[in-house]
């Protein structure tokens, strides 16, 4: 066969990029690699194909390479196809630049000892610096696109290896000046500086001229890996922030340059600053951020040299260059910004988060600017959420939350309406015309009052209850806003039962503070109702989270009442859950008796069973015991009881416990039949075992969900009938089972296994064609012979014959199958494959020792499984 068509490799993509993994591990995913390399100088294929073969090395370079020594090898081969490209203008150079990069980069080959490092790198900054390294590199009009490449996979690989390029800041700086890509050069360097600073902070080490010009390494010579040696951490260029523990680590305050080196890192930064209003507003951003972090901490570097861009920044409406401009506030504080640089941001900010045109994503980044606005000289601990001071009330008026903002806005409103709230509270005692708190308790009411709707969206429930936590999380030490909350929520409760759920999660959120008084309010709530109300699952569920030893008259009178009317198994599991916590709580007085009516009176044998189990418990154990025996672990210290044991054993039952498989499972003879291919699976027991449930996942994406396999019993020395698994390929394809067993044992256990995987062959997909309406089999054999061409895929080969002949070969693997028979020579075999696919076999003029084979389907990535299958054959036989 010759190489593969534009439409075979369209083919093969595809199946790659629906299931990169699962590709890779097939027969086909081997060779897959090396066939990209070789097809990228085939003179048949186009550049288009070859540019989107390159891409899929870009995006997938970790499962094309997966280690060194093939990423060494991906990019020395793209290195070669580089150098033997005519002279004409052309896609690939630059889509070959950026794989060899990319091959290097991701498989961990950039290094001296790396013999494609040692030629990219010189060719790269060859290419970066303008160059004229010969035709082969293309015309004139395609050397500004392929140094602003260079650039970018110089910034690529000086983010994977910092230091890098140190020893040629000099030579960045003089391209900086001349002409060429701006932005790509301009982000380089100062990816480099900053790279170098941090390095020769750790090292103590000057900058040792290294901002001057050197020279250019040419290709295949020596490059200085020294730096790069030293800075084995990968640092991060991208987050705008600068934590504390980073810093320190850093320890960029240590570098004290020389006047002459501090002279030359001024000039440095000032001329990236000079040129970043030629840039991009996002490479803007990441520009001031790189060079915000170089000059942070370094003693004699005062951050004067960013006034003047603040000039021009502080009224940008680029929300990237605006984080920008946060960011360099937070690292240089008062150094860079007056009161009144300060007053005009958050000025600017709150008035922008006001804009009624405004998006909802720019909504929320205003709003989360103000909530974490750096302050030049902010009060209280670090850490700690407090408002901006100039953010007052008159400021904040038209910033206040509303009921018809979204959801997630409306959160974020609720949160600076808390930090004002907490800080006007001294205010508030003064009296004054607005108070924010009497807003945030209208704005909960509200909140709370949609709700309470019956049938209301469940999302206006979650909204109300993410507001409560948030003032609670914000608010937790002023009682004169809690107090109201409680209140409220136990309103909400009686309105609206089934909101019990939400009233559980946000006690399990809260602390003591809302947790203790609300509690206490939602089990008043409850016991005051009668035991037989519709939402009675809603009160028990509630008083299973606050039942404790307060009041513990009112809840048992309510169980009493309740419990005649828990009729099904839920309601029983329910009010025996609210036991249980009157256990743990220490209640004993009332409870013996209840627990004994419900033993008797309960209809579900095990609602019974329980409570007969914690009468017992009372009974017999001390409340320390107590504790321990109806704790949540099943590693509970050894006690003196053994009703200790036996709480253990009973909770053992109803749980779900892994155990060694007492099983085998085996695939059984091929059933050539129905619309789907089946496996007959065969099962052996080494024990008895009940309601037997096994469940099976493909590995990889090739099969769609198997469904379980169900046996009601299974005893050792009995033969099962087979067990048919219906398998739904998406390829046809050999696959892996991954099995697993649930079962019940005759001790009452509930077990779970892993057995052993299955294998599904090639040949288990194999189903036959329907025969001829006609009963013209040759005519029909023909016609689906025709039909596989020219779309489908042809191949010959030799298929060995055993000592019984071909007669025999077909009988026992092929017979389903054979739509044309002439024994004992000639045969034509018709096979479908599902999901869509057929293979159609010519077996003729059979010989001693083996017979020619003719192959045709309608699906290429089927002939080397079809191949390997007819090989092995004769040795089946």
């Amino acid at each position: 066969m010759g190489p593969p068509s534009r439409e075979t490799w369209a083919q093969r993509l595809g199946a790659f990029r629906a299931s990169p993994s699962a590709f890779m591990a097939g027969p086909e995913g081997e060779d897959l690699g090396r066939d990209l390399l070789s097809e990228l100088r085939s003179e048949k294929l186009s550049e288009q194909t070859k540019v989107s073969l390159l891409v899929l090395s870009l995006e997938y370079p970790a499962q094309l390479w997966p280690d060194a020594a093939a990423a060494e090898a991906a990019a020395t081969s793209l290195l070669d196809t580089l150098v033997l490209l005519p002279p004409r203008p052309s896609a690939l150079r630059r889509s070959l630049l950026l794989a060899a990069t990319t091959a290097l980069a991701a498989g961990d080959a950039l290094g001296p000892t790396s013999g494609a490092s040692r030629r990219l790198l010189p060719l790269l900054l060859g290419l970066a610096s303008g160059r004229d390294l010969g035709r082969g590199f293309g015309p004139a009009s395609e050397q500004r696109p392929l140094q602003a490449t260079a650039c970018e996979c110089l910034r690529e690989l000086e983010s994977c290896k910092p230091g890098l390029l140190g020893g040629y800041l000099g030579l960045l700086r003089s391209l900086l000046g001349q002409e060429g890509p701006v932005q790509p050069l301009s982000l380089l360097l100062a990816l480099a500086l900053r790279n170098t600073l941090v390095i020769q902070a750790r090292a103590r080490a000057g900058l040792q001229g290294l901002l001057v010009a050197g020279d250019t390494p040419v290709t295949g010579g020596p490059w200085n890996w020294t730096l790069a040696e030293d800075g084995d951490a990968h640092l991060q260029p991208q987050a705008p922030s600068w934590p504390a523990a980073e810093e320190e680590a850093c320890g960029l305050a240590v570098l004290e340059p020389s006047p002459e080196e501090a002279r030359e890192l001024r000039a440095a930064v000032a001329q990236l600053l000079d040129t970043s209003y030629l840039l991009t507003p996002v490479a803007q951003a990441q520009l001031l951020w790189l060079l915000g972090w170089a000059l942070r901490g370094l003693r004699g570097q005062p951050p004067v040299l960013f006034k003047p861009q603040l000039v021009r920044l502080l009224g940008t409406a680029q929300l990237t260059l605006l984080h920008a401009v946060l960011a360099l506030k937070a690292a240089f504080g008062e150094a860079l910004f007056t009161a009144q640089d300060e007053a005009l941001l958050l000025r600017r900010l709150t008035l922008a988060a006001q804009h009624p045109a405004l998006p909802l994503p720019a909504h929320l980044f205003y709003l989360h600017c103000l909530l974490n606005f750096p302050e030049n000289w902010p009060l209280g601990p670090t850490g700690e959420e407090t408002a901006p001071l100039l953010l007052g009330p008159r400021l904040c008026r038209g910033l206040l939350p509303s009921l018809l903002h979204d959801p997630s806005a409306l959160l974020a409103h609720l949160h600076l309406l808390c930090l004002l709230c907490a800080e006007d509270e001294e205010k508030e005692e003064k009296g004054q015309d607005w108070c924010p708190q009497h807003y945030l308790g209208e704005l909960l009411a509200g909140l709370r009052q949609r709700a309470a709707l019956h049938g209301g969206p469940r999302a206006l429930a979650t909204l109300c209850f993410q507001a409560s936590y948030l003032v609670v999380h914000c608010l937790a030490t002023q009682p004169t806003v809690l107090t109201p909350l409680t209140h409220g929520l136990a309103q909400l409760y009686r309105a609206r039962p089934a909101l019990a759920p939400h009233f559980v999660d946000l006690l399990d959120r809260v602390g003591p503070e809302l947790g203790e008084p609300l509690r206490a309010a939602l089990r008043q709530e409850v016991v005051s109702r009668p035991g037989r109300d519709e939402a009675l699952r809603w009160h028990l569920q509630i008083l299973s989270k606050v039942a404790d030893g307060k009041a513990p008259s009112a809840t048992l009178g309510f169980l009493r009442a309740a419990a005649a009317h828990c009729s099904d198994w839920g309601l029983q599991q329910a009010l025996l859950q609210v036991c249980r916590a009157l256990l743990r709580a220490g209640v004993a007085e009332g409870l013996a008796d209840l627990l004994q009516a419900m033993a008797r009176q309960l209809e579900d044998p095990d609602g019974r069973d329980h409570a007969r189990l914690y009468y017992i418990l009372l009974a017999h154990l001390a409340g320390p015991k107590l504790g321990v025996a109806l704790g949540p672990s099943l590693a509970a210290p050894a006690l003196t009881s053994s009703l200790v044991a036996e709480n253990q054993g009973f909770a053992a039952v109803l749980m779900v416990q892994e155990a060694p498989a007492p099983m085998r499972l085996s695939v059984g003879p091929r059933r050539a039949a129905g619309p789907v291919p089946v496996l007959q699976l065969q099962v052996e027991v080494l024990e008895p075992l009940y309601s037997v449930e096994l469940r099976f996942r493909v590995e990889g994406q090739l099969y769609a969900p198997l469904g379980a396999v169900h046996v009601p019993c299974l005893l050792p020395g009995r033969p099962c009938r087979p067990l048919h698994l219906p398998l739904r390929p998406r390829r046809p394809a050999p696959a892996r089972l991954a099995v697993r067993a649930l079962f019940a044992t005759p001790a009452g256990l509930t077990c779970h296994a892993h057995l052993p995987p299955l294998l599904v062959n090639f040949a288990d997909l194999f189903l036959p064609f329907p025969r001829a309406p006609d009963g013209d089999n040759q005519g029909f054999f023909e016609e689906l012979w025709d039909s596989c061409l020219p779309e489908g895929a042809e191949s010959r080969l030799w298929c060995p014959l055993g000592p019984q002949g071909l007669e025999a070969l077909v009988a026992c693997h092929l017979e389903p199958f054979v739509v044309v028979a002439q024994p004992p020579t000639s045969y034509h075999v018709a096979i479908r494959l599902p999901p869509a696919s057929r293979l159609l076999l010519r077996l003729e003029a059979a010989q001693g020792d083996g017979v020619p084979v003719a192959l045709r389907t309608d699906d290429w990535a089927v002939l080397p499984l079809a191949g390997d299958y007819l090989r092995g054959l004769s040795a089946a036989v």
